[in-house]
């Protein structure tokens, strides 16, 4: 309400406050700027209700003259005794607190409510469901107490139903639906929210058209627009975007300015130039030109300097003529390194991580390499490492912040393979055990033919150095009826450590104590078995040595893997043997999403000491997964009386691989496959007669069928053999299927 003095000046002898009910009359004084004795006018009350209004703690102020008195009446804002959401399904409680500003035992403020309001839209908008409804509900209470209530209608979530794309020409829409991580929504993406309506992914896929047009060459390529309309039933969402693609380019002539250098070779970095005239343009080959230039000169000393692309278009033979200019820069060093966000995660465990140490040359590829350290840890939601001005010109800061992340897991898994039958696992995983970094995983795993218990932790950083150190426990117990009649069960532990020899090499070193019991062992079972019956003790130790040059771990579609593993048990106990495997898988590109991988492994066992035999549980054994077209353990040495298995000292296989899209939509994950495998097992200590033992080549070829699905990897392969023994177990169709949730 607007104040009843008259627009003359006046003097407030007094002022008295009336209404006042948890607000003391001195502190509503206090934020006047009339106070007693002062001379007032119209716009001096205006001033003083406008500070008073400020303080949100009042709803309503009338002043009034009562002679030489000014009267100032107030009606207090209620207190908030609780604030509650109801109709919040798909969003608890406590995360919608933890948005609002409102809060039990504060003043309820108006505009403090519709602050929260707009911010609960906006949470669920966020999360596609944009028919949402949200009221503001204040239940009175006595003594001027209210309790603020948001009544939520969620409704549904808000899909994408169509994507379009307007302006394309060489794309067609399906290709660059495919490029972006939008996605329209089907039935089969309930696991997936990028059929969700996101103003933030929307924006994001423009960058990512935007970088597969230049990644073909279409170096004018601009998005007009990206726009999305709600349907009237606010349900879903029609995206549209507009391109200009332009015109495609070649690579014209390619040169690179190293004039700024002069003790640079100029063949050193133009070896680092992967184009050649008459290529299609592609912006990530030369970011990556840039990137190993950066590292080549890096390597030579120069830290600082800046590899800079120079883009010059010859529109009538479009072609794009490159220069590669490489300019020194000022001499920064790092002043300091600053670790923010990490609440539960130490700092030691983010600072190791960093290329960059302070008092070292700043450089912009250990930057990134760095960023790229901390996210692999996988302990933070989002990570950004970002150099801000120092103290001096010539010094830099390192900001790095990070937003921290869940990092246990329970995961519970279902599934099925030919090997082991129906199978469940739990798993209990900590990856940021007490915020150090350190990892435990408790697992176990019961199968129709296998149970197996496994503990373990590794200290990713033993003694403070880059070295990988672990303790492991386990008990197994495996149901070999079928192969070789009779029953494994293994109980022990060990010790392991890791360690990188150079940026593709590593190195790991193991212990092993296990305690190996051969059991169940049938009166109708081969000899050589039944004389293996009984308890042993394994002490040995291992190692494995890895050359890694894939493209990926997890799905490899260029490069290589080399490997060399070794055995020496003997180390007290009863066991005595020393083992050796190697090999190495080739992975070459044959066209998009086509994959050629070719992969050899030979291994020998070989027992020493007082023992002349190798145990059949320490034998190489070959079939299923590792020889398709054969059964496990279906090849090799066995005894032709009992059918049983008896395992080799000796072995060797191949395989080559076609992987290869299946023709629907990338985003299914199937894949089809074309193999062949070979390879032969041999070699079985103390033979006598009835078993057969000789390493004639065993061949199958085959065909599958492999999809990631929703709940897990599913593959099929049906492969025949083309050459075999009459005593060799075949195997016609493999099946395995497995998931966690």
């Amino acid at each position: 309400m607007t104040p009843t003095a008259q627009s003359v000046s006046r003097t407030a002898t007094n002022i008295q406050i009336i209404g006042t009910q948890r607000v003391d009359p001195a502190t509503v004084l206090s934020y006047m700027t009339v106070k007693p004795g002062d001379r007032y006018d119209r716009d001096s009350l205006s001033a003083s209700m406008k500070s008073l209004y400020d303080t949100g703690l009042f709803a309503d102020i009338v002043m009034r003259e009562d002679g030489n008195t000014l009267l100032v009446e107030v009606v207090e804002n209620p207190l908030i005794s609780q604030v509650v959401f109801e109709g919040n399904r798909r969003i608890d409680d406590e995360t919608l607190a933890g948005e609002v500003r409102s809060r039990a035992r504060s003043v309820l403020n108006r505009s403090v409510v519709q602050e929260d309001v707009d911010r609960i839209y906006e949470i669920y908008r966020r999360s596609g469901r944009f028919s949402v409804n949200v009221e503001p509900m204040m239940i009175p209470l006595d003594q001027n107490r209210v309790n603020l209530a948001f009544e939520i209608t969620e409704g549904e979530v808000s899909e994408i139903s169509s994507i379009r794309f307007v302006g394309n020409r060489a794309f067609d829409d399906d290709d660059l639906r495919g490029a972006i991580l939008s996605q329209e929504s089907r039935w089969y993406r309930f696991l997936s929210s990028n059929d969700r309506y996101d103003p933030d992914r929307l924006d994001f896929d423009q960058e990512l058209l935007r970088r597969f047009y230049l990644r073909n060459g279409y170096v004018d390529f601009a998005v007009i627009s990206a726009v999305a309309e709600l349907s009237p039933q606010k349900d879903s969402f029609y995206v549209t975007f507009t391109v200009d693609e332009g015109e495609r380019y070649k690579v014209g002539a390619v040169d690179v300015d190293i004039t700024a250098l002069d003790s640079v070779d100029p063949a050193l970095l133009n070896r680092e130039v992967s184009m050649e005239s008459g290529d299609w343009y592609n912006a990530d080959e030369i970011d990556d030109v840039v990137d190993e230039m950066t590292e080549t000169l890096g390597n030579m000393q120069y830290a600082f300097v800046e590899v800079r692309p120079s883009l010059k278009r010859n529109i009538p033979k479009r072609e794009v003529d490159i220069l590669f200019r490489v300019n020194p820069t000022q001499r920064v060093f790092v002043d300091r390194i600053n670790i923010t966000g990490n609440i539960r995660t130490i700092d030691k465990v983010v600072r190791r991580e960093m290329e960059l140490l302070e008092g070292d040359a700043f450089n912009r590829t250990k930057l990134a390499k760095s960023e790229a350290n901390i996210r692999e840890l996988d302990f933070f939601e989002n990570v950004t490492v970002q150099p801000v001005r120092g103290a001096s010109p010539d010094q830099t800061e390192i900001n790095v912040n990070v937003e921290e992340k869940s990092t246990g897991d329970v995961s519970i898994g279902a599934g099925f393979s030919t090997q082991d039958g129906p199978l469940a696992d739990l798993r209990i995983r900590e990856r940021n055990l007490l915020g150090k970094g350190q990892e435990l995983v408790f697992g176990t795993t019961i199968a129709g033919e296998r149970t197996q218990f496994d503990l373990s932790f590794t200290e990713p950083y033993f003694l403070d150095r880059n070295l990988r150190a672990g303790v492991d426990l386990f008990h197994t117990t495996r149901d070999l009826q079928d192969e070789s009649s009779y029953d494994l069960r293994s109980t022990g532990g060990g010790l392991r450590f890791g360690y990188d020899l150079g940026r593709n090499l590593s190195q790991s070193l193991r212990y092993r104590l296990e305690k190996t019991d051969i059991d169940n062992v049938g009166v109708d079972a081969s000899r050589f078995i039944r004389d293996q019956q009984g308890t042993r003790t394994k002490s040995s130790i291992s190692q494995r040595l890895v050359y890694d040059l894939t493209d990926s771990r997890l799905s490899p579609s260029e490069g290589y893997f080399l490997w060399l593993d070794s055995e020496f048990a003997g180390l007290g106990g009863d066991v005595e043997f020393i083992s050796g495997k190697t090999g190495g898988s080739f992975f070459y590109p044959i066209a998009d999403e086509v994959v050629f991988n070719v992969l050899g492994e030979i291994g020998a066992i070989e027992s020493w000491g007082g023992d002349d035999e190798v145990q059949v549980n320490d034998r190489y054994f070959l079939g299923g997964n590792t020889l398709r077209g054969f059964e496990n353990a279906g090849v090799g040495p066995r005894d032709l009386a009992t059918d049983d298995a008896l395992g080799g000292n000796r072995f060797y296989r191949g395989s080559a691989e076609v992987s290869f899209p299946f023709g629907l939509y990338e985003e299914f994950g199937i894949k089809g496959h074309g193999f062949a495998d070979v390879g032969s097992l041999w070699d079985v200590d103390d033979g006598g007669v009835g078993v057969v033992d000789d390493n004639s080549i065993r061949a199958s070829v085959g065909a599958g069928v492999s999809w990631r699905s929703p709940i897990g990897p599913i593959r099929l392969d049906f492969a025949t053999p083309v050459k075999d023994e009459s005593y060799d177990d075949d195997e016609l169709f493999r099946f395995s299927f497995g998931t966690r949730f």
